[in-house]
Order: structure tokens, then sequence, then C-alpha cells
């Protein structure tokens, strides 16, 4: 075969792979921008709202049965101060909308931003604890009577003591009592006549204030001859003594054993009726604080000093286990209700009575 026969064949293979090279280049550029556009059926990108609501609180679990042996934490200190009023709140259902074709969101600085948005709208839906204010004492209830305060004034009174044995002593005592505003102060001394002179045997101060509630102590104090001075005090609801380590609830209207008499009396100024039922009053005495009963025996007539007297008699019987004395008090109408006799009884037998022989009102009031 020669040179110039072959020419034919090269030629007719040429075109072949020449047509094919051109139908390749025609079939891509047919299907190439198709591949370069996004298909026209894709669905628009998706919007995912999302609603938070508040959960419900989670129910009360049960107490566990065991006590556990390490001591629990301390409490918290709660602050009695009020607290500024917080902002309004938005309201506790709120939507938050996130574009999930947003690029962004998949980067760091997008999810930060959603975190942020996300707990903003949840504080939102959580109400701030109330501030929690300091809770007052109840008040002590009311003794059950009305009372009238006895205006000021000093009582004078004859002394008559007789012991167990039978001796017998004679005396001068003196009540005086002072209202200013809402305050008052009381004195009371009690002594024997020794020959040409007189022995003071006890002295007792009372001060504290007045209000519905009559006299209401705050500090009694008691010396008598050849003791120390004791104190009585009453303060923040117990009654206490400085001579002993027991202490009382103190009840309304209680009172010490100075005050006692006029107290009586502005129970009955303000309606004697209240004494026909009997009154319940406690009472500091020595190292003690007790409910005395009192119960009215009727009335009677005194012969005193200043003639006589027509009295209301009431009386604390004894009581056993609590106290073996006993006291009897005479209440005159016709001087203002002051206590005009008093008397006690010891359980030795002893008696010890004082009898009105003056009363001086340094300020009359109404």
């Amino acid at each position: 075969m020669t040179f110039a026969s072959t020419i034919p064949r090269y030629r007719r293979a040429l075109s072949l792979f020449g047509a094919s090279v051109l139908l390749h280049l025609l079939a891509l550029w047919s299907i190439l921008p198709h591949m370069l556009q996004p298909a026209a059926h894709e669905p628009p990108p998706v919007v995912t709202i999302a609603r938070l609501i508040a959960a419900p609180p989670p129910p009360p679990k049960p107490a566990p049965k065991t006590v556990p042996k390490t001591a629990p934490a301390a409490p918290a200190k709660v602050l009695a101060r009020a607290r500024p009023a917080p902002a309004p709140a938005p309201a506790a259902l709120v939507d938050v909308a996130v574009l999930a074709s947003q690029p962004a969101i998949s980067d760091q600085a997008g999810a930060a931003q959603l975190l942020s948005a996300v707990q903003s709208v949840v504080m939102a839906t959580v109400e701030p604890p109330a501030a929690v204010e300091p809770v007052a004492p109840l008040p002590p209830p009311a003794p059950g009577y009305r009372v009238d305060l006895p205006p000021s004034a000093r009582i004078l009174l004859d002394v008559a003591r007789r012991d167990a044995d039978g001796t017998r002593w004679s005396g001068e005592a003196e009540m005086a009592w002072q209202l200013k505003g809402n305050r008052y102060s009381m004195k009371v001394e009690a002594g024997i006549s020794v020959v040409v002179t007189r022995v003071n045997l006890v002295a007792l101060q009372s001060e504290g204030s007045v209000g519905e509630t009559g006299f209401a102590p705050s500090l009694m104090t008691e010396k008598r001859r050849g003791r120390a001075q004791t104190a009585t005090h009453f303060r923040d609801g117990h009654i206490t003594f400085s001579a002993s380590q027991q202490a009382f609830d103190q009840a309304a209207g209680a009172q010490d054993k100075a005050t006692i008499p006029l107290q009586l009396a502005a129970i009955a100024r303000a309606d004697s009726g209240q004494l026909a039922a009997g009154i319940d009053i406690q009472v500091a005495e020595d190292k003690d604080a007790s409910v005395f009963h009192f119960v009215l025996l009727g009335q009677e007539q005194l012969h005193t000093r200043l003639g006589k007297i027509d009295a209301w008699r009431l009386s604390r019987p004894p009581k056993p286990g609590a106290y073996a004395s006993r006291l009897d008090i005479w209440l005159a109408p016709a001087h203002g209700w002051l206590p005009v006799q008093i008397s006690n009884i010891e359980a030795s037998g002893a008696v010890t009575t004082q009898t009105v022989s003056k009363i001086v009102l340094t300020d009359p009031g109404t």
C-alpha cells in the first residue's frame, strides 16, 4: 500500500472524530445553564415559628423519711427592706421568629444572638420574687374588761398587824400615784411604830404606761428592811425577776402587787357590774407571776377615821399549789371606787390590815 492510498482513510477518521467532538460540545452547552441555576420548582425558604411558654412549677417532692446526718446549711438572711418595684414585664406568651434560611444563624455570632433573645423572653415570663416584709408580733388579747383610771391621788392608811403568835403591831402606810400623759409612777410604803419612832418595813415603786388595759407596769422595785432591793421587769411580752432566773409570759392587763388595788378600782369605775362575774388578773409578786381570781363577796360598812364607809369587798381566796395567802380589797363607790381597806392573811395565820385614814386628790381629773 502506498502513502497516497492511505490519505483518504485518515481523512475519514478525522472527520468522524471532529463530528463526535462537536456533538458533545453541543450537548454540554444545552445542559450547562440548568446546572448553574437552581431548579424552578425548588420551594421557598421555610420560616419556623416557636412559642415559649413558662412551664408550670413542678409538684412538691415528698419529705425524705431519713434525717440527714450533716447539718443543713444556714438559711440566707431575709432582707426586711422593701425592694424597688420591678419594671413591667412583657406578656408571658411571646412569639420568637427564627429564619432557618439565614446562613448567619449557623455561625457562632448568630447562635449567641439567638440564645440571648430566647433568654430575655424566658426571664420576662418569670415573675420576680416579692419582697418579704417583716411580720409584726400579734398583740396580746384584750383582758376582757373595761377600765377608767382613777385620778392622781395620795392615800394614807392605818396599819394593824397580828403575828401568828398573837403579837400585835401598829403603824402607817402610804399609797401615792401620779398620772402624766400616758405614763404613771407609783409609790407604796408601810412601816410600824416603835416607841416614839416609825420603822419602815417595805417600800414599793412601780412605773409604766397607761392605756386601754389600765395600768401597764414596766418596772417594779421592792426594798424590805434588812434585805437587798429586788426588781420585777415587764418587757418584750415576758415577766422576769432580778432575784430569780424564772421567766413568765406576760398576759394582757398584767399587774404588780403595787398596782393591783388601783387596777381593780379602774375596773369598778368603768362598770361595777363587771365585778359580779369575777375578775382574773395576772399579778407578779416576789419570784412568781400567777393569775389572781377575785370574787365579789358583797357590800360591807367599814369604820374608819373618815367615818363609816360603804364598800364592796373583793377577795382572792387561797389557791393550793400556787399561793397560800388570802388578799381582800374593799372599794368605796362614794370615794371614786378607791381602795379604802386592804387585808392580807398569810399562810402562817398572820394578818395585816390597812384601813384608810386620809384621801388627798392631787389631780381630781374627771
